[in-house]
Formats: structure tokens, C-alpha cells, sequence
């Protein structure tokens, strides 16, 4: 008998084919021209956003100042070094709340009275050593061309020439913590590198001639307060001036520094700068970064929503939260969402001494740079 035997059976491997990745959304380039304008994010915004209460504004004032009394008091009568560390880093804030304060009459958001805005913004920083009208102007050309690299004005990026010109020291004052946090007076008088002028001098390159009547008038204020605080460390003694108003001063002048440090430095993807016919208003406005400060955020006055204000510095303070809500949607990846905070934003040291690290200058050519480092620095 003859059986049938079935041939072995044999697996012909199938040919192979590449395996299938998965494909990686583009980054996002946050210097690309957004698909929006400057009317459509104001079109998003509530109309009740851009009203002004001057009661409201000055229900602020009267609350800080009130605070600022009460803890110079209570500091000076329980007069305890366990105490007085606390009172320092109380007072400095508040210190820096009343500058806020100052700074919103200065942009016309604290209330439609030119006059009253006037009154405050002396009383606020005149009290804080800053000459209001000075800052002022100054600050005006700030929001007028923020994210320009050759025009702005605080905290721009320094192009390589320029930082290659510096010495060692200016460079270190500028980009060393903590010596860069204590940078703000020493920028009152002379402004930064590779500007000139003083926020103090009539004739200074920030200022045109029908200004210096308001300079002077600022400079005269600061100056009446600076004589008060020498004639009062006569009466109460240098120790007691030192401790109740020196130390806080220098607080306040950190939180100033590092605040409007991190609003335009420290994201975790450096933020573009323009120039040229990459620059407009609302390109430079959207490189700003909003952070938010934990307690803090209530007591500063919500400073934190910087994108929004940057773009419409008419907007009350305490209005800016809901104006942000309302923008995000048109803003889309265009708005950089901030990190949360604890009660205390111990999160912003890690990119404020990043930034330091690596963020040195920008190029001297392209409308569309981005810090780079100097690995000899």
C-alpha cells in the first residue's frame, strides 16, 4: 500500500516592513506671526474690565499704607531680633505693593483723574525713593516697545557686542545673583549698559523738553524724602532708621528686581526678541510671561498677569485675572501658562538663577533672536 506522506510544511518569513513610528508633534514656535491681531484678544476681553474705580483704587492705597504703619509700630515695640527678620521681609513687601500701586497710576489704570494719579504715584514711590515722573516716562517707552532688543527699556537683552565690551564687574552686577537683585537704584541713576541718562536729570537722553517739569518736580519730591529720612535717623538714631525702613527698603528693591526679571526672562523655552520688521506691538507684548507668586499674588496686586497688562496697561489691577481667563482662548500656545505656586513661590528661584546662568546676550544681527551663553562667563 502506497500512503500519501504531506510534505513538511514550511514558513516563508513575510518581508519586513518598517516599523510604524509615531509621529511627534512639531514644537511650537512661540516666534512665528500668530494667526490673531491685537483687536481680537481686546474684542475677547469684558467691556466692565477696562472700567476704573477710583475708590476701589484708593480703598488699596489706604490698606497698605495702614499696614505699613502697623508693622513699623508693632516691630518697634516688641523691638526683638527674633522679630525684627520677620518685619523686614513684611515690610519690604509691602513696600513693593505700594510701588505697584504707584506704578498703576503711572500706566492711568488707578483711576481716570490725571490729578489724583499724580498725588499717588508721588506719595507711593516718593516714599520708596523712586521719582515717579521719571519712572514714568521711562516705564511708558517700556511698554511702548517691549521686545524690541535695542529699544526697550529695563531688563533688555544686551547684544554680544555690548556684553563683550563690559568688564567683569558690570557683567557680574548684571548676571550674578544675588548683586543683580539689589540693580535697581544703581538703574535710576544711569540706566543699563549701552544706554545713557538719568531717571533723575531733565536733560536726559529718556526724556523730551516739555518733560522736564515733571522730572524736576519727581526729583524734587525724591529729594525732600531723602532729607526727611536723614532728619528723621538724627531723631530716632541710624540703628532704628536702619532697622525700620533701610532694611525693608532693600527687600523691596529684590522683589522689584526679581519681578520684572522673571515677567520677560526664565521661561522654560527662552522666549523670542525682535527687531526690525519682525518687531510690532503685540509680538513683544505676547514674550512676556505671567508667574504666579502664592500669598503674594493678592498682596502685589496680582502684578503676576503680566501678559495682559503689558498689552493693555489701562486694565485695573483688579480686573487682570479675568481679562487673562478671557484672552486665553484666542491666545491659544501663544500664552505661556504659569507654573503654580505654594503658599510661598519658592518654585521662580530654580529659573531666576537659571536664567542668570545662561542668559548673556543676543545676537548683533536677525529680527528674531534668542539668548544665548557665554561659556567663558
Amino acid at each position: 500500500m502506497v500512503r500519501n506522506i504531506a510534505a513538511p510544511l514550511t514558513f516563508v518569513p513575510e518581508p519586513e516592513t518598517p516599523l510604524e513610528q509615531e509621529e511627534t508633534p512639531e514644537e511650537f514656535d512661540a516666534s512665528k506671526k500668530p494667526p490673531f491681531t491685537l483687536s481680537d484678544i481686546r474684542a475677547a476681553i469684558p467691556k466692565h474690565c477696562w472700567e476704573k474705580n477710583q475708590w476701589r483704587s484708593l480703598s488699596y492705597v489706604a490698606r497698605d499704607v495702614a499696614i505699613v504703619f502697623g508693622l513699623a509700630a508693632g516691630a518697634a515695640a516688641v523691638n526683638s531680633w527674633f522679630v525684627w527678620p520677620l518685619y523686614w521681609l513684611a515690610q519690604g513687601t509691602m513696600f513693593w505693593a505700594l510701588f505697584v500701586l504707584g506704578h498703576d497710576c503711572g500706566h492711568g489704570s488707578f483711576s481716570n483723574n490725571k490729578t489724583l494719579n499724580s498725588i499717588i504715584g508721588h506719595l507711593t514711590h516718593s516714599s520708596i525713593l523712586v521719582p515717579y515722573h521719571g519712572w514714568r516716562i521711562s516705564h511708558r517707552t517700556h511698554h511702548q516697545h517691549h521686545g524690541h532688543v535695542e529699544n526697550d527699556e529695563s531688563w533688555h537683552p544686551l547684544t554680544e557686542s555690548t556684553f563683550k565690551k563690559l568688564d567683569y564687574w558690570a557683567k557680574f552686577g548684571r548676571l550674578k545673583a544675588p548683586w543683580a537683585l539689589f540693580a535697581y537704584p544703581f538703574y535710576l541713576w544711569t540706566r543699563s549698559p549701552g544706554k545713557s541718562g538719568s531717571h533723575y536729570d531733565p536733560k536726559s537722553d529718556l526724556f523730551v523738553p516739555n518733560e522736564a517739569k515733571d522730572v524736576i518736580t519727581s526729583t524734587t519730591c525724591w529729594a525732600a524724602m531723602l532729607a526727611g529720612l536723614i532728619a528723621l535717623s538724627f531723631a530716632i538714631g541710624p540703628m532704628w532708621m536702619f532697622k525700620l525702613y533701610v532694611v525693608p527698603y532693600w527687600v523691596n528693591v529684590v522683589w522689584l528686581d526679581a519681578v520684572t526679571y522673571l515677567h520677560h526672562h526664565g521661561y522654560e523655552k527662552k522666549v523670542p526678541w525682535y527687531r526690525g520688521a519682525e518687531w510690532n506691538y503685540m509680538r513683544g507684548g505676547l514674550s512676556t510671561i505671567d508667574r504666579d507668586y502664592g500669598w503674594f499674588n493678592n498682596i502685589h496686586h496680582d502684578i503676576g498677569t503680566h501678559v495682559v497688562h503689558h498689552l493693555f496697561p489701562q486694565i485695573p489691577h483688579y480686573h487682570l485675572i479675568e481679562a487673562t481667563e478671557a484672552v486665553k482662548p484666542v491666545l491659544g500656545q501663544y500664552y505661556r501658562d504659569p507654573k503654580k505656586s505654594g503658599p510661598m513661590p519658592l518654585h521662580l528661584v530654580e529659573p531666576l538663577l537659571k536664567s542668570f546662568k545662561e542668559d548673556h546676550y543676543v545676537s548683533d544681527t536677525g529680527d528674531v533672536v534668542h539668548y544665548q551663553t557665554d561659556p567663558n562667563f
